[in-house]
């Protein structure tokens, strides 16, 4: 009977630490790119939040011995909690990316093709490049890095603490101004071409009223979109990498 009692002892221990990481697992992965795409069942997102819970969780089983003596509505809360604001933060990258594409083919004039590729409508640029960086993320290794993430996590903000409001609000206008200033930064070259376009535009229009320059030039804007898209892409897709992979390394690091 002792046996029995150890054994279920041990095995409820064991429970209640994954339940612990889960809570803040779960949410991370509803928002991470990749695994909480809204094209993924509901179920598939459990199965990996789980696989991950069972992953991350020998890991920092010594870290998590205390929190059976924690109030449980506190616990939940807090874990929940940081669990959101480190999904977000990560999903302000993916949106960074298809503001990024929006801008550029706005800029271009290519916004209006095969506009509903994806669940939530894009522009074609844009939904090729969120196909490309998710396709690149796996390739090197995001589920490697989401479980080191999640571990870092704990080392900065300890199970079952609440963060402080005003320094996670400071952190999110931070990060969501990096993620503007990434999106810029990376349509910047379509942006710098459109200007230059609508300027040559307006004194060939000047020079020669009678020609219909609109239809003459539309083709234009149109192919150097395409051809830029073809040329930067692949830098696009490094910068956008190295921004994701600094954010991962240090979740809550300065904006």
């Amino acid at each position: 009977m002792t046996g029995a009692a150890e054994l279920l002892s041990l095995a409820w221990g064991a429970l209640w630490i994954h339940f612990v990481v889960f809570l803040r697992v779960g949410p991370v992965m509803s928002l991470f790119p990749g695994f909480g795409e809204r094209s993924v069942p509901v179920r598939i997102k459990l199965m990996l939040a789980l696989g991950f819970t069972v992953i991350v969780t020998p890991v920092l089983a010594p870290r998590l011995t205390g929190s059976a003596d924690m109030a449980f509505g506190l616990l939940v809360v807090a874990e929940t909690g940081v669990g959101l604001v480190i999904g977000i933060g990560v999903r302000l990258f993916l949106l960074a990316l298809q503001t990024a594409g929006s801008m550029a083919a706005q800029a271009t004039s290519l916004s209006q093709i095969l506009g509903s590729a994806s669940v939530t409508p894009l522009p074609a640029m844009g939904h090729l490049l969120v196909v490309a960086a998710l396709a690149l993320s796996m390739m090197l290794g995001l589920h490697i890095r989401v479980a080191e993430m999640v571990i870092l996590t704990y080392d900065i903000l300890p199970v079952g603490r609440l963060p402080d409001a005003a320094t996670v609000t400071q952190w999110g206008v931070g990060q969501a101004a990096s993620a503007f200033s990434l999106a810029f930064g990376l349509a910047a070259p379509f942006v710098i071409v459109s200007v230059i376009y609508n300027l040559a535009l307006g004194v060939i229009n000047r020079a020669m009223p009678q020609l219909m320059v609109v239809f003459v030039g539309a083709p234009v804007i149109t192919a150097a979109g395409l051809v830029l898209l073809m040329l930067l892409a692949p830098v696009m897709l490094t910068v956008w990498m190295t921004a994701f992979d600094r954010f991962i390394t240090n979740p809550f690091g300065a904006g």
